[in-house]
């Protein structure tokens, strides 16, 4: 036997290669190879919560991609983080627990005609690998006093026993609990569980995390699987280009990979199908290099089209936040907390004792989400309320306390490309997002700010003199506002859409309802970039179900 031969070839493992590889794995018939571009999680700075920061910006972790120049940003370019190690985008993200509103998989399947995708269905892969702590044995009769529901209500919409651990965060902060009574003010409803199909309100967000340490999908999904002789991991391995082969019938068909591993060029085959999991990013930056996508654009970077596929790297959705800074008074933030040695000391060692405090905090803890006017039917912005306050991801922490109300659009009408700009696989991709280009978006970030002045003038935040630092209250209309949000927006890091699925009459779909390549036999992807359409919150989790559900399609198509 060829040991480069195999079954299924998964290519990408971060959040749906490491769950793929784990359910594909579990039949010990089938030999199955996960490739990675980065190394082993084995970076301190992935495990402990707040490592977010030192993994944001650094090469170990990160792919250290650049936006281009965006006339919506005012010119400006962003950094754009994506995970470089096993676990990918869930080793260095948020670890914010979030599905999204079941009107985002309604819409799935009125785009692809296909039944699957509609909330319930999508439900129950949701709950497939869940272990939610609201469920752990040790609870009480109190369940409903505790978590405001009764125990069986809850486990209709949650799992127990299952992988991908969601506990409450291990700190609270008196700043943060007024911001939530100020939302309650200003007429968001408090919220117990922000995943019950419809996210409205405000509350404290659940985490991907175990006992204060990150839980990321390399631990949940491919540690337990690890030891299985069929699987084989290669890190710090890079595609070149998909293997294609045409058939009798004139079709194509991917069968293999070419890999460059340890500097050395490795040919690696699949017998039953190769899987895409590199993300919105890196699965297309591997088609284009093979050959699938737009005829013209291939043609003018010298690569020989073999399938054209127009809508490869069209459709990128992405979340950006607002973030408006606010110095308050009497309030302990992590501005001042870190601003010392004594202070930074005392926050390792309550870490190091106890797995609490802020080393233990996820970026945003507070959350909210509500409409940007109350004409929309569904909650159309969310919050990430943050104790500290910074220019930029990667800068340091203001010196006087503050707090930042971040602030996104759930579902932008703005689309970006993502595109090759060479054949060489080490040269990275355009990423041009086209954030804030529609009259919406717009008119939705200047809203939005609005709402955000609105919640801050409420009576329970008086006592913190709140005080905005940026934009500035000096800025009052849509025009201005709109302006002042490319200067100061960022991205939440959530790109999806570049390989969406559709219908077999949609020319821009990229994969079926099933998620296999349009016109290449033996290949799929599964990733965040086949959704049709943003998710209405944070896209991790949403990534996970995908790839729970196209494990089983891939299965029983075996």
């Amino acid at each position: 036997m060829n040991h480069n031969s195999f079954d299924y070839i998964i290519i990408g493992a971060g959040t749906a290669g490491c769950l793929l590889a784990n359910r594909l794995s579990a039949d010990g018939s089938k030999r199955v190879l996960l490739v990675e571009a980065g190394k082993k999680d084995n970076y301190h700075w992935i495990h402990i919560p707040v490592g977010y920061l030192y993994c944001i910006g650094n090469p170990r972790t990160d792919w250290l991609y650049q936006t281009e120049p965006a006339q919506g940003l005012n010119g400006r370019s962003l950094r754009y983080p994506r995970g470089k190690a096993l676990g990918g985008c869930s080793s260095i993200n948020g670890m914010i627990y979030m599905r999204g509103q079941s009107r985002d998989y309604e819409h799935w399947a009125e785009v692809t005609g296909d039944e699957a995708w509609r909330w319930q269905p999508c439900l129950a892969d949701f709950k497939a690998h869940e272990n939610h702590h609201k469920l752990d044995a040790t609870l009480t009769h109190d369940f409903a006093r505790q978590h405001g529901g009764a125990r069986d209500d809850f486990a209709q919409l949650h799992g127990h026993g299952g992988e991908w651990r969601i506990e409450k965060q291990r700190l609270r902060w008196e700043v943060l609990d007024a911001f939530a009574q100020a939302a309650v003010q200003a007429g968001i409803p408090a919220t117990p569980d922000f995943n019950t199909g419809n996210n409205e309100g405000v509350g404290y967000f659940e985490v991907n995390q175990k006992d204060g340490w990150r839980w990321n999908a390399s631990k949940a999904f491919l540690r337990p699987a690890q030891q299985r002789p069929n699987l084989t991991v290669w890190t710090e391995t890079r595609v070149q280009a998909l293997q294609l082969a045409s058939q009798p019938d004139g079709s194509m068909r991917c069968v293999g990979a070419n890999l460059v591993r340890q500097g050395q060029a490795v040919s690696v085959s699949a017998q039953a199908e190769v899987i895409l999991s590199a993300g919105s990013i890196g699965s297309v930056q591997i088609l284009q290099l093979s050959g699938i996508g737009p005829a013209e654009l291939l043609r003018a970077k010298g690569v020989p089209v073999q399938v054209d596929l127009p809508g490869v790297g069209a459709n990128l959705q992405d979340h950006l936040q607002i973030r408006s800074v606010y110095k308050v008074q009497n309030a302990k933030t992590l501005n001042t907390l870190a601003n010392s040695l004594w202070g930074k000391a005392m926050i390792g060692l309550e870490y190091a004792l106890k797995r609490t405090g802020p080393m233990s905090m996820a970026p945003s803890q507070l959350g909210a989400f509500t409409r940007s006017d109350p004409s929309r039917v569904w909650p159309n912005i969310q919050y990430h309320v943050q104790p500290l306050s910074l220019d930029a991801f990667g800068e340091p922490l203001h010196s006087f306390p503050a707090i930042t109300a971040s602030v996104c659009n759930l579902n932008p009408t703005s689309r970006g490309t993502v595109q090759i700009k060479s054949p060489r696989f080490e040269d990275a991709p355009a990423i041009a997002p086209n954030y804030l280009a529609t009259d919406e978006d717009r008119q939705v970030a200047a809203d939005s700010l609005r709402v955000t002045r609105r919640i801050m003038a409420q009576p329970a935040m008086a006592a913190f003199a709140p005080e905005e630092f940026k934009p500035g209250v000096q800025y009052q209309s849509d025009e201005e506002l709109a302006k002042l949000a490319g200067d100061i927006a960022s991205t939440i890091f959530h790109p999806v859409g570049t390989t969406r699925m559709g219908r077999e009459d949609d020319p821009m779909a990229v994969v079926n309802s099933r998620l296999q390549v349009r016109g290449v036999a033996g290949l799929r992807v599964v990733d965040a970039g086949v959704m049709p359409t943003i998710t209405s919150g944070n896209t991790n989790s949403p990534t996970l179900m995908i790839a729970e559900k196209a494990a089983q399609w891939i299965l029983a198509d075996a």
